[in-house]
């Protein structure tokens, strides 16, 4: 049957238009319900979705057989509930499913991984293309009125329906928390209830309660408390606010240190104003970290300064807001009026980016209370108030909660438990929180993804071969850690018969095996990183490529993507190749390995000799890069050495780097700038390349200041003089004090970031002063470098177009997303590195380093242990003790503490240890031994997040001020 649906639409110029769109209505559209007889089968041929008898919880308010029915916004608020196992045999109608797309992509995608999970019972009834379900929205109603309408329709239709069946007679429960809506559905005759009567009457799961998100209806929260919050404006003036200019529209970032005080990044290309200071609980308003906000400026004689003070919010009651006000006053008066920066407030809430948080429960100390403090474990987010019955259970666990709503007359956020982990310290729950904070995809591999690996024995074929050339008989080897089974990258030398050299580099051919578009494809691209954790690996792809069939492992056969350069002895390329290949690597070495048949007198086999031949090659590339104004920088790596049988580290040191290290990094920054240049060349539109910006003069300041101070001199005008200075910057007093410069250094860079060529128009590579560059090299762990393979083998005519490689704008989205993934795989990385190196001092007590000054502060050192590569700061300021008397002298940079002034780079001792007194943040403390405060006879004392959880590199500059 064939009806029209008529709506009108608001152009762009301003007039309305009446849109009149032809609507099919069907007969044949079967309610879900299994032995169903009135309805035909479904007609992909599946099972069907509900129950003959829903298996569903007993229910006090309905005991006999029924099915779920929600609304959206039942949805939408409540789908932790919904994804719990408890609830099963739930209609989900397509007026809801289209609303909840319109209204919140991460929900719907929620909603469609428990419609798609067969042991949930979830059915999708499609009610607008039912001819008794469906209706016209009538002259007068609302979209939102008529929608309901078509929801209560479509709960009366089904339980007409269902009692015309034969047997046991089933129920549809409609379940709403729209007050009106219940009550029309009451009226007709529908047994409706709330989400919360529901759960409430479920007998055998009263700890469902606790998942029950608490959604107040609007303005209820005047009723009771003084008002603390000024009240949010509505998102159309907003708007009309950031077209006129009157706010400005940002993100939203929430200083790790100081709880009052954070920045809003604002959008869009005007440098004035880029960064905002928002300082104090009534301008902060309600916004949590990452939220997308709009900000008033303040006039210029309120403006403040980045604060240099430490505060943590302890949980104070929720009526003392006058401590707050105490605090905010501490923040004004240590403001520096040269420093004053544009301050603003916050009047609005563009976009919530609340996500589920991983913390501990603080437990309230009312006997009986059943109102808690959540403690998110990532300190930007603020505390939240949740209702549970299980406190006493939870206590020392790590849980995760959600944030419902936050009224204008709580000082916390309200929200609502949604899991437990598992007990905190222990290292497979830590391990969760951390890819759960840091939002690294780990779950296990789906079957859809999986179904797109080869089937195995996997061989390869003449098909295969069609567009390859046969390199077996070279000889190919690898060099990588020790343990690496994800090998990507080999490579070859040999001397040709014209007296040239002839040098490969061999890649894994991961796009052969991943096709673009299918669900192998669509995981790879959302997971964008293997992430490497102390002693765990998260694969980007699954383990039968990562470690099997693309590992270029030695003596098998391997497809792989090969960049042949004929080059002289000077390592100048006469001639470039790319093809795809198939290779059999003749061994996989690790770095130590290689570098002792290089070493060795002995040893002259082919392998050996190839390996001698590379390593004279990479020598003369690295010198021509450092020549041309590269950099060499350092940065502290650390290794764990694990026992064997609980898995825990027993020793932790620095990794050391090989020549052999850098004779790999060589070639593969050589291949990586050679196929930059030849997809540039084909593509210059849609390639896909990789940019490192220039760092603004001011990131440099603290370094020439610490380099002045030991009368070193760092020019800063180009990368080449940054280089060459940092070359000359030796002090014989202190060999150490050039690896703490080029440390400092990497402080003071700019992220490294994808982008498309056709999106940008500054292509440069500051750190490898390289004017073009990509990432070719490894396809097994990161994304870009599979669509980079893509483009190359079109550019080479190996392999067929693909349609989405030539569309900028899903290039350029593609890029953010991998931009994101590598950002958060190296903040995982980091605190797994913190969290294992508590655990190696959790068995140590107290050790006694060798440490170095990497910066001052006002009332604080940041050292660095290199034996541990451990950074932490000692403060000199202590609760319940008196503070000794601290000069700080930006300008040096130095800090007098009593007499004795301590200047960057400086050596010191000091004493480390585990503080697990709050073992929500465990942290490593460190105490000042040498030299020794005069008048300060305990030590001071701070504690301190390793370097691997410290803030990220761009925001550090702010706390050297």
């Amino acid at each position: 049957m064939l009806t029209s649906r008529t709506f009108l639409k608001r152009t762009r110029a301003g007039s309305v238009l009446k849109v009149v769109r032809e609507h099919y209505l069907r007969d044949d559209i079967p309610c879900g319900a299994a032995a169903c007889p009135l309805c035909p089968p479904r007609p992909d041929g599946g099972p069907s979705a509900l129950e003959e008898r829903p298996s569903g919880a007993a229910s006090s308010l309905c005991p006999g057989p029924h099915y779920l029915l929600p609304d959206t916004n039942l949805l939408l608020h409540q789908i932790d509930i919904l994804e719990d196992p408890v609830i099963k045999n739930v209609i989900v109608l397509q007026t809801v499913l289209q609303e909840v797309r319109n209204r919140s992509a991460p929900v719907y995608k929620r909603i469609r991984d428990v419609i798609g999970n067969p042991e949930k019972h979830f059915y999708s009834f499609t009610n607008e293309h039912h001819r008794e379900t469906y209706i016209e929205q009538e002259q007068g109603e609302s979209s939102n009125d008529r929608n309901d309408r078509a929801i209560r329709v479509a709960v009366k239709w089904y339980n007409e329906h269902l009692k015309k069946m034969q047997n046991e007679e089933i129920q549809v429960i409609f379940l709403t928390n729209d007050r009106n809506n219940k009550e029309k559905a009451l009226e007709e005759g529908i047994t409706a209830y709330t989400c919360e009567e529901y759960i409430k009457s479920l007998i055998a799961n009263p700890e469902l309660v606790d998942r029950l998100a608490c959604v107040s209806d609007e303005g209820k929260e005047i009723e009771s408390g003084k008002i603390i919050f000024p009240e949010h404006l509505p998102l159309s003036k907003l708007q009309q606010g950031i077209k006129s200019g009157i706010y400005l529209q940002g993100t939203y970032r929430a200083s790790r240190d100081n709880y009052l005080e954070a920045t809003v990044w604002v959008h869009g290309d005007a440098e004035e104003n880029k960064e905002i200071i928002i300082q104090g609980l009534k301008h902060l308003n309600r916004a949590v970290h990452e939220d997308i906000v709009a900000v008033e400026l303040l006039a210029k004689d309120e403006w403040v300064a980045p604060s240099s003070v430490v505060l943590q919010d302890d949980g104070q009651n929720e009526d003392d807001i006058e401590t707050e006000e105490e605090k905010e006053n501490i923040l004004k008066t240590s403001d520096n009026k040269s420093m004053l920066r544009p301050t603003g407030k916050v009047v609005g809430i563009i976009k919530r980016n609340w996500r589920p948080f991983c913390g501990m429960l603080s437990k309230s100390q009312i006997k009986e209370a059943r109102r808690h403090l959540f403690t998110p474990a990532d300190r930007r987010i603020p505390r939240i108030r949740i209702e549970t019955r299980q406190a006493d259970t939870l206590e020392g666990q790590r849980i995760i909660v959600a944030i419902d709503g936050w009224p204008r007359n709580s000082r916390y956020p309200n929200g609502h438990f949604v899991k437990n982990l598992g007990s905190a310290g222990d290292k497979e729950t830590e391990t969760e929180v951390l890819l759960l904070e840091h939002d690294v995809p780990h779950q296990p591999f789906s079957q859809a993804v999986l179904s797109f690996l080869p089937k195995m024995p996997w061989s390869i074929t003449e098909k295969d071969m069609k567009y390859r050339e046969d390199l077996r008989h070279l000889c190919v080897c690898s060099v990588d850690p020790p343990g690496c089974t994800d090998i990507d990258d080999a490579l070859h030398y040999r001397e040709m018969e014209n007296g040239n050299l002839e040098v490969g580099v061999h890649i894994a051919d991961v796009s052969h095996f991943i096709r673009p578009g299918n669900a192998l494809d669509e995981e790879s691209a959302k997971r964008g990183t293997t992430v490497y954790l102390c002693e765990k690996r998260i694969d980007m792809v699954p383990e039968l490529l990562s470690s099997n069939l693309c590992s270029l492992r030695s003596n098998v056969d391997r497809l792989a993507f090969s960049c042949i350069w004929e080059m002289n002895h000077n390592a100048e390329i006469l001639k470039t190749r790319f093809m795809k290949s198939i290779i059999n690597s003749k061994a996989s070495l690790t770095y130590a390995e290689a570098q002792m048949r290089i070493d060795s007198a002995s040893m002259n086999d082919d392998i050996t000799v190839s390996l001698r031949g590379l390593n004279k090659l990479a020598k003369i590339l690295k010198k021509k890069r450092i020549d041309n104004g590269a950099l060499t920088l350092s940065s502290p790596e650390v290794r764990f050495h694990m026992d064997s049988e609980t898995h825990d580290p027993i020793d932790l040191q620095t990794k050391e780097l090989k020549e052999t290290n850098s004779m790999v990094e060589e070639f593969m920054l050589l291949a990586n700038v050679s196929v930059a240049q030849k997809i540039y060349d084909e593509f210059p539109e849609f390639a896909l390349l990789r940019k490192h910006p220039a760092p603004p003069p001011s990131n440099y300041d603290i370094l020439v200041k610490a380099a002045k101070s030991k009368n070193l001199e760092i020019k800063t005008d180009s990368a080449k003089a940054l280089a060459e200075s940092l070359d000359k910057a030796e002090s014989p007093a202190s060999p150490y004090l050039n690896t703490l410069l080029r440390i400092l250094t990497t402080r003071c860079m700019m992220q490294a970031v994808y982008f498309c060529s056709g999106m940008d128009n500054d292509f440069h590579h500051y750190g490898l002063a390289s004017p073009i560059y990509t990432h070719f090299t490894s396809p097994i762990r990161r994304y870009a470098d599979i669509i980079v393979h893509r483009l190359l083998a079109v550019a080479i005519g190996a392999d067929s177009t693909y349609p989405e490689l030539t569309d900028k704008h899903k290039l350029s989205d593609l890029c953010k997303n991998l931009n994101y993934r590598h950002k958060m795989a190296q903040y995982a990385q980091r605190a797994s590195v913190a969290f294992h190196t508590q655990l190696f001092f959790k068995t140590k007590g107290v050790v006694n380093e060798d440490a170095y000054i990497l910066f001052v502060r006002k009332n604080a050192i940041v050292v660095l242990i290199p034996k541990y590569g451990l950074e932490g700061t000692v403060f000199f300021e202590e609760k319940d003790k008196p503070t000794p008397r601290l000069d700080y002298n930006n300008e040096v940079p130095s800090l007098t503490v009593e007499d004795t002034t301590l200047h960057v780079f400086d050596k010191v001792k000091v004493n480390v240890m585990l503080d697990a007194s709050n073992i929500q943040h465990q942290k490593i403390r460190m105490v000042l031994v040498e030299p020794k405060i005069p008048g300060n006879d305990v030590p001071a004392q701070l504690s301190t997040a390793t370097s691997s959880n410290s803030e990220p590199e761009k925001k550090k500059k702010k706390l050297q001020q």
